[in-house]
């Protein structure tokens, strides 16, 4: 009996590495053995069916598949007939598995990295790991494919050519509205992670400060429930509460109109409050006149006037003696 590895990346030849093949219609197909190195392999964001041939010999091809949720992968290899074998590597494990790879890829062994869906490292693990790859001298090969974010972006019916991709919006409702602030101020057509506990409460911080600008919710894309809204983000907030929540979402936004330049009033507070609930007022004033567009005395005066309303609310009385 073969003894087992110490390590998920130990140096023993994976199960099943002997047998590169995979299946499409029924029909099995030899893989060649990929090239020593780590391959970054894109897998689809729903519909398994828009892997690419290249992925396909490429997974079928290589000793070892580094992949975030080895059950989540393994059916996109049982739908294929590929018997690679599957290795965890995420966030949690990352600083363990790490030194594994790196020590497999100097015995020259050829590892496939994926994420659960699209393209691996964007908003997913692995930055870390292709640096200390490089940095070792390896080989990283890049195996295009799906991604959400250009998937969101072919759909929306908005400007493609500029975008500004700004992952996961911040979960607290202050950074959230100071974030949108800022990027409010990008030329851009913006593209953004959401979850649907989420997905609500951003869109309607995304109307109060970008409401005039067209936008489109992206739901499930490529899965059987796919689901594509378009309108300007007002509208949408209007019947966020009537949104679908389950699921995946991405949102996309049009970039602002030529006359665009100055913020609306209640973002402008939105702003100045999140910045005086952690800072002074100088430096809340600082901030909001570069991104806001508007005069510094009037951004000033509205600043003393909020810090005042602040110091009201925390001492929880009117402001007399």
């Amino acid at each position: 009996m073969r003894p087992k590895a110490s390590s998920p990346y130990g140096s023993e030849a994976p199960a099943g590495s002997a047998n590169r093949t995979f299946s499409i219609a029924g029909q099995l197909l030899a893989a060649p053995r990929a090239a020593a190195g780590l391959h970054l392999v894109a897998t689809p964001i729903g519909n398994l069916g828009d892997i690419t041939l290249r992925a396909l010999e490429t997974l079928a091809g290589v000793d070892i598949i580094a992949c975030e949720d080895t059950r989540i992968t393994r059916r996109l290899t049982e739908r294929y007939a590929i018997t690679a074998e599957l290795k965890p590597y995420h966030e949690h494990n990352a600083a363990q598995a790490r030194p594994r790879i790196l020590e497999r890829l100097a015995q020259g062994a050829s590892i496939a990295l994926v994420s659960d869906a699209g393209t691996p490292l964007i908003s997913d693990p692995g930055f870390k790991l292709v640096r200390e790859v490089c940095a070792a001298g390896h080989q990283v090969i890049a195996v295009p494919g799906p991604s959400s974010v250009l998937t969101a972006l072919s759909v929306a019916a908005l400007p493609t050519d500029r975008f500004f991709f700004e992952g996961f919006l911040p979960a607290k409702e202050h950074a959230r509205r100071t974030r949108l602030a800022e990027l409010a101020r990008i030329d851009a057509t913006l593209v953004m992670f959401e979850s649907g506990n989420r997905v609500q409460d951003s869109l309607r911080d995304l109307a109060a400060a970008m409401g005039t600008r067209d936008a489109a919710i992206c739901r499930e894309l490529t899965k059987v429930h796919e689901d594509i809204q378009r309108a300007p983000l007002a509208e949408l907030a209007a019947r966020a509460g009537g949104l679908e929540t389950r699921g995946e979402f991405v949102l996309v936004v049009g970039p602002p109109a030529d006359n665009a330049g100055v913020m609306a009033e209640d973002a402008l507070d939105d702003l100045l409050r999140a910045q005086l609930a952690g800072g002074s007022v100088k430096d809340a004033v600082a901030h909001a006149v570069e991104l806001s567009g508007r005069p510094r005395r009037e951004v000033y005066a509205r600043a003393l006037e909020l810090a005042k309303d602040l110091v009201k609310d925390l001492r929880g009385d009117d402001g007399q003696d």
